[in-house]
């Protein structure tokens, strides 16, 4: 009779260990985490709204698309992007600036992940975007806003100093 009230013990115990020790399942969705891409002069803006819960690390990036067209997806996730701004970002709405921007079209990359308790990671989306995001073995999600191409203007040519206005000198 011992024996058997004993096994009864360590299975009553053992269950319930067990279902508490087994990982949870990943509560994101690809709606924790927005973009909002805008361009003011040489910068280049990204309003993220992280809806997950928790600390979010993001990266908003610039890759060259000569003539308004967007590369193929190898050579913007290939090449490593030089125009960037990173910082971790809290739950809530932060902007992301890259600033300086050279003249010319850009498309704006955005991807934020969490490597805590409960890993994902959120890129902006990108036509073939969902082949590379199969190699991550976390959960991953191409969020709605697509990965726009963005127009840096070129700044108008300053006036030179000590011309005058030409045409104030024909009276009109």
């Amino acid at each position: 009779m011992r024996l058997i009230t004993r096994s009864a013990f360590v299975a009553a115990v053992s269950i319930p260990l067990a279902l508490t020790a087994t990982p949870q399942a990943s509560a994101s969705q690809a709606s924790d985490v927005t973009y909002a891409f805008s361009v003011s002069g040489s910068t280049v803006k990204n309003t993220i709204t992280n809806n997950s819960g928790s600390v979010i690390s993001c990266t908003t990036s610039l890759a060259p698309a000569p003539g308004g067209v967007l590369p193929p997806i190898e050579v913007v996730f290939g090449g490593g992007q030089t125009l960037y701004d990173h910082s971790d970002i809290q739950p809530g709405s932060t902007t992301q600036s890259v600033t300086a921007v050279p003249d010319g079209s850009y498309v704006a990359l955005a991807s934020c992940a969490r490597d805590q308790s409960d890993p994902a990671m959120w890129v902006s989306d990108y036509p073939g975007l969902d082949t590379v995001l199969k190699l991550f073995p976390n959960p991953s999600f191409a969020v709605q806003q697509a990965s726009p191409v963005v127009t840096v203007p070129g700044a108008s040519a300053p006036a030179i100093p000590g011309l005058p206005d030409f045409g104030s000198l024909s009276g009109r």
